[in-house]
């Protein structure tokens, strides 16, 4: 059994492919970057900006978006190097299965699965807010029952708009990555163009006394808020699960990695300082930052346009991180860990339409009726311990296989993955004990199924 726990897939295997057995390859360079930036740019800017600025960090929300970054960038390096050279479906799963073992792939993998889904209600259920905004602005009158999950206010049963936004990207990705992926190119680029607009028109009404005090909470209250906006700093990680959907992978990823957190973090410096600078961060709503600061400052149909972009751009999160997960569920069924009835393939759309209404239908239950901060705890956990697992994998295939041809070679190893150990278990010490009880649970069950069939089910347990 020990044996089986720790066989690997040679990355030879992984990186052969035949044309028209798997997925459709179409995606170019700037349509997975677009996926890149839409994943990463999102709640982050109009939402969780907003709130840490006014609850945890001050006008240094700057400084935690920057640390965040820089530990995101020491993992999205790491994943560039993986990129350009194993470019299949599975992302995290699939690097961590070819160099430290199938067991250490499947842990991973099964984490993703609840990870990837509860952020896609996470986002789902955090647009709320900006509609709700934009319902009231509009002196539109909607039913209680259907504003929000049981518990969250008076009469909620159900958070209706969530549920519809889970099955509508389903339904997206199930027409063809293709077809979701102009969609999604469009949306990103309008979604770019709003934050343009509030960076340009926003610095026109930047009062400088709003930046004193700079750490209102100290030193360690921007720590903390880099701990949090984490969960807005990554993406690419779920884009790089689109490797057998582009067209030159090998080539397109690893680039498309890096542009998207650039552009990401060039976006989120300048949106934080014209939000702190807006508004004294005792003033800061934390659900609905910027519509709410340029409401304040008379500029009422600009913050109706800008919750209006919110909610058009957010979707482009969910979009993201539901390809992630479709796509390592598909890669873990085709490997054998789980039924190969979930990689059936649409014979002419070539996506895996079961397990996308799978997904959307679970993260439509979970956005549905859990609290935003319930559903939240599902999440960062599984995503930090993924960079944990790309870091080591990436120092150690380089040690293993230094003969294997990189497209992208990562600089300054092993101090760059390092890095991103460190700061990815650094990060991990912030989260709430229910998160790691939930995480137990959930690996428990993981570990139960993979005993009891994935071992015995496995393709490397095939002679064939």
């Amino acid at each position: 059994m020990s044996t089986a726990m720790f066989r690997r897939k040679p990355v030879e295997d992984i990186t052969d492919d035949t044309p028209g057995t798997g997925l459709a390859r179409t995606l170019g360079l700037w349509q997975l970057t677009a996926i890149g930036v839409g994943g990463i740019i999102g709640a982050g800017i109009f939402a969780l900006a907003g709130a840490v600025a006014h609850e945890t960090a001050g006008p240094a929300v700057l400084i935690s978006f920057l640390i965040a970054g820089v530990a995101s960038a020491a993992a999205a390096l790491s994943y560039a190097e993986f990129a350009g050279l194993i470019p299949r479906a599975g992302s995290a799963y699939t690097y961590g299965y070819a160099v430290l073992g199938e067991l250490a792939g499947w842990l991973i993998g099964w984490d993703l699965l609840l990870e990837y889904t509860a952020i896609v209600a996470v986002v789902a259920i955090g647009i709320s807010g900006y509609f709700s905004f934009l319902v009231g602005e509009l002196g539109l009158d909607l039913p209680a029952w259907m504003l929000g999950a049981p518990g969250t206010g008076d009469g909620h049963v159900v958070d209706l708009f969530a549920v519809i936004l889970c099955l509508l990207i389903a339904y997206l990705l199930n027409r063809g990555i293709r077809a979701a992926a102009r969609v999604e190119t469009a949306v990103v680029a309008l979604k770019i163009l709003v934050v343009l607009l509030v960076v340009v028109v926003g610095a026109m009404h930047i009062d400088t006394a709003n930046y004193q005090p700079y750490f209102p909470f100290g030193a360690g209250g921007a720590l903390t808020g880099a701990a949090t906006v984490f969960f807005a700093v990554f993406g690419y990680d779920a884009m790089s699960t689109a490797a057998e959907e582009s067209a030159d992978a090998r080539r397109h990823l690893p680039r498309a990695i890096v542009y998207s957190l650039a552009v990401s973090m060039l976006l989120y410096v300048l949106a934080t300082l014209v939000l702190t600078g807006m508004q004294n961060y005792r003033d800061i709503n934390p659900t609905s930052g910027f519509s709410s600061a340029f409401a304040a400052a008379g500029l009422n149909g600009l913050a109706d346009v800008i919750a209006v972009g919110a909610i058009i751009g957010i979707l482009t999160v969910m979009f993201t991180f539901m390809l992630g997960v479709t796509r390592v569920w598909y890669a873990m069924s085709r490997d054998g860990l789980l039924p190969a009835w979930f990689a059936h393939l649409h014979p002419v759309r070539r996506v895996p339409t079961r397990v996308t209404w799978i997904v959307g239908a679970a993260s439509a239950l979970i956005a549905g009726f859990l609290p935003i901060r319930e559903a939240a705890e599902l999440t960062n956990i599984g995503i930090l311990l993924a960079f944990v697992v790309v870091c080591v994998a990436v120092i150690v295939l380089r040690h293993r296989r230094p003969d294997l041809p990189r497209t992208f070679r990562l600089p300054l190893m092993p101090l760059i993955p390092a890095l991103g150990i460190v700061f990815s278990l650094w990060l991990i010490t912030f989260l709430d004990p229910v998160t790691w009880l939930r995480f137990a649970v959930w690996l428990v069950l993981g570990l139960t199924v993979y005993l009891t069939y994935s071992r015995r089910h496995s393709a490397l347990n095939r002679p064939d």
